[in-house]
């Protein structure tokens, strides 16, 4: 099974806590201070990115 993780880069305020929460590093912020993920394929599919960010730009969806 894998995850497609999508970042809405207009809600994100680039806080890291996505970045900080996620057991598998799938994101990182990127030169804009977003997050952005680089290690999709690594996903769990926890959703604690989603549970975490407070403004609600990430997304996780079974693929």
């Amino acid at each position: 099974m894998s995850w497609i993780v999508t970042v809405d880069k207009d809600k994100c305020d680039g806080d890291g806590a996505c970045v900080e929460n996620c057991p598998v590093e799938v994101l990182e912020l990127d030169a804009d201070g977003k997050a952005d993920p680089v290690n999709m394929e690594e996903c769990l599919g926890c959703e604690t990115c989603m549970e975490v960010c407070e403004t609600g730009a990430i997304n996780v969806e079974e693929e």
